[in-house]
């Protein structure tokens, strides 16, 4: 455990250059004084780490020092090659660097561990697009990650879904990201962080010009809050349903996964004929509508009012098409025995 460590610490400073304790110790998930620790064990071994006083220190190595890949352990390796997703690279215009990033890699690993990134990489594969769901063009995706690479301007004419529909915007592209198989770019736009779907990008024209990149900018904590910021502001209203546990069962297999997690959390405890109270939050109610009609006869709407209506009415207008076998179905002619 702590030799691992020792390695980490090690090619922390590598890689990212001068770093004070607390970063050390948040980044290893260790103590302040644990780092201190590490630090004169990697000095006593040879290490030629160095620590710069004052507010704008911190700890380093010396400048031009370089440790080869050693000590990488087994599922270190089979990681590796599982990370590597040939789509999404081939997307970013990145697919042949890939490649030979692995043959480098492999060429570089003992044979054992080689071997074994080999056997990962043909008995795991990563399908980043969900079911039903035919790959989203994006012409201009490797442009942006570009832009993003270089930190160059762009202007993009987007499509979005309310009106104007076309609008043309001047942007600081900061990242992109793949979620759920389809491809956003995270830019500024004046003094807003706003995201942007890659796949309603028109038109893009990649500038000379670059710019400076907010200091402050976290990818990680900005995603998370605007996934999770979304997904509040999607589902902007709620159903009370009664519906069967099987029904609950099936929730999410065919509901939006937001949809069927609040479902299932806020179920009450079945009756005895297998029945239950649940809230679902809902998007809109021709939304809602559309959704719920896929449990059939195992869901009945509650609230609100406008639902439960056009349910009903849904109903009656499928009761009509489909009567009980021996009635007259709606299109047979006055005083014919054609039965359905």
């Amino acid at each position: 455990m702590r030799a691992g460590r020792l390695v980490s610490l090690l090619l922390l400073l590598q890689t990212r250059g001068r770093m004070t304790a607390p970063q050390l110790a948040e980044e290893l998930e260790v103590s302040v004084r644990t780092v201190y620790r590490d630090v004169e064990s990697l000095s006593a071994a040879g290490v030629p780490v160095y620590a710069d006083r004052g507010p704008a220190g911190g700890y380093r190595l010396l400048e031009g020092y370089r440790t080869r890949l050693t000590g990488m352990t087994a599922p270190e390796a089979e990681a590796l090659f599982l990370a590597g997703m040939p789509g999404p690279a081939a997307d970013l215009g990145l697919g042949p660097v890939l490649a030979a990033a692995e043959l480098k890699l492999l060429a570089a690993l003992p044979d054992e561990l080689a071997d074994r990134g080999g056997r990962m990489r043909h008995r795991f594969h990563l399908d980043a697009p969900g079911w039903f769901r035919n790959p989203e063009p994006t012409p201009h995706l490797a442009g942006l990650a570009r832009a993003v690479w270089e930190d160059r301007l762009v202007q993009v004419r987007y499509r979005r879904w309310k009106t104007p529909r076309e609008v043309t915007r001047d942007l600081a592209p900061l990242a992109v990201v793949l979620k759920a198989g389809r491809w956003y770019l995270v830019a500024a736009c004046g003094d807003e962080v706003r995201t942007y779907r890659v796949g309603a990008v028109l038109d893009l024209v990649v500038r000379d010009d670059r710019f400076d990149r907010p200091a402050d900018f976290d990818l990680a904590a900005y995603w998370r809050e605007w996934t999770e910021r979304y997904e509040r502001d999607v589902y902007r209203g709620e159903a009370r349903i009664r519906l069967t546990v099987a029904a609950l069962e099936f929730m999410p297999f065919v509901f939006p996964p937001a949809m069927s997690r609040a479902a299932r959390a806020a179920a009450g405890e079945p009756d005895a004929d297998g029945w239950l109270e649940t809230t679902v939050p809902i998007e809109s109610v021709k939304h809602a509508h559309v959704e719920l009609l896929k449990l059939g006869a195992e869901v009945v709407v509650l609230a609100p009012d406008e639902l439960r209506d056009r349910i009903t009415a849904t109903a009656h207008a499928l009761a009509r098409l489909y009567p009980p076998a021996g009635t007259p179905g709606p299109d047979a002619p006055a005083g014919s025995d054609v039965t359905r």
